[in-house]
């Protein structure tokens, strides 16, 4: 089985899956973070109950491990109804998705992960199925080529993306309820994720290790309770059982976690930035290259935490490194060492 920390942000293998589904919240009571999304939301589930209608069809947009999924289960729960989960690049033909859209139930919900990643003509055939509640169905083919309708249940489509600037205007546009998920801030919101992880996992975390972890986290409760579990790994090897401060730092210093929360992947990006391209502006198709990751994850993955912490900025021309990052790696951008060189003269 692989390690914890060989699973990427967009790559979840069974046990992580298995993982998160033992630490995921079941109701908005015991979900953390993201106040005005909870609120809006709950305002909205008991408005469609009070009128006895399916709720409308949502849109959860925003980096990896921030919840998405985690709130298509809770909006089920909540609502009463049944969930089934598929992702995008699954549904690549549309016999798929009507095998999926007849079998639903009335008010039931139905989550598409990775929602961009819809083939066009399975795309087509979502419009009718999420504005009228029916799907056009093609027999046959040339000459003897006929349209049937299958009326179907009112349900609700909960639609989930890391590139909602990918989604076409046609599909954007058919979603009543559109929320964007941020990072979370390391106290109090990711601390009191991992002290409800702890305990449901029974594992002994003092306050001081569980801040370091939080601190350390990217923001992303996914990676908080993946560190929580290398913690207590390091604190039943190395230590009593119980992930202290310093345990919580020699796990992470073991991991290549630095202070800032950065992690090889992302000390790659930035270095190649600055050792190989003079800081930039350098193109991310360029860059995957130089660090031997796909562009699509650079941008998905680890851009945004970079950006947000004002390590990388995004040009016209390219990605750039900041003097944030330069000072982090104790590094002089090239052009200022020039300076003295071609500095002007008074």
């Amino acid at each position: 089985m692989p390690r914890a920390s060989d699973i990427t942000n967009s790559e979840k293998t069974g046990a992580e899956e298995q993982f998160e589904q033992t630490l995921r919240p079941g109701a908005f009571s015991d979900f953390v973070g993201q106040e005005k999304i909870v609120e809006n939301l709950q305002v909205f589930i008991h408005a469609a109950r009070k009128r006895g209608e399916a709720l409308d069809h949502a849109l959860l947009t925003g980096p990896p491990g921030l919840g998405k999924t985690t709130l298509a289960h809770i909006i089920a729960n909540e609502m009463g109804s049944a969930i089934k989960i598929t992702s995008g690049p699954v549904l690549d033909r549309p016999g798929d998705l009507a095998g999926l859209l007849t079998n639903l139930e009335q008010g039931d919900v139905l989550f598409i992960d990775e929602i961009h990643r819809l083939s066009p003509i399975v795309e087509e055939y979502l419009y009718s199925a999420m504005e009228d509640f029916r799907l056009d169905i093609m027999i046959d083919t040339g000459p003897s080529a006929r349209s049937i309708q299958l009326a179907l249940p009112k349900f609700t489509l909960v639609g989930a993306t890391t590139r909602a600037g990918l989604l076409t205007s046609p599909l954007r546009g058919r979603f009543g309820i559109n929320f964007r998920l941020d990072y979370y801030s390391p106290e109090p919101e990711l601390y009191n994720i991992l002290m409800r992880s702890a305990k449901i996992l029974e594992v002994l975390v003092e306050p001081d290790g569980a801040k370091e972890i939080a601190r350390r986290s990217r923001g992303t409760p996914r990676i908080a309770n993946r560190l929580l579990r290398r913690s207590r790994d390091f604190a039943e090897v190395k230590g009593k059982g119980v992930v202290t401060k310093e345990i919580a730092v020699m796990t992470l210093n073991a991991l290549e976690v630095d202070e800032y929360g950065l992690d090889d992947m992302d000390k790659r990006i930035l270095l190649a930035l600055m050792d190989k391209f003079s800081g930039g502006p350098t193109g991310v198709n360029t860059l995957a290259v130089a660090v031997g990751e796909e562009a699509g994850t650079i941008e998905e993955v680890y851009e945004p935490f970079l950006i947000r912490e004002g390590f990388l900025q995004r040009t016209p021309r390219g990605r750039e490194a900041t003097p944030l990052a330069y000072k982090h790696f104790g590094k002089i951008k090239k052009r200022e060492k020039q300076d003295g060189l071609f500095g002007e003269t008074s």
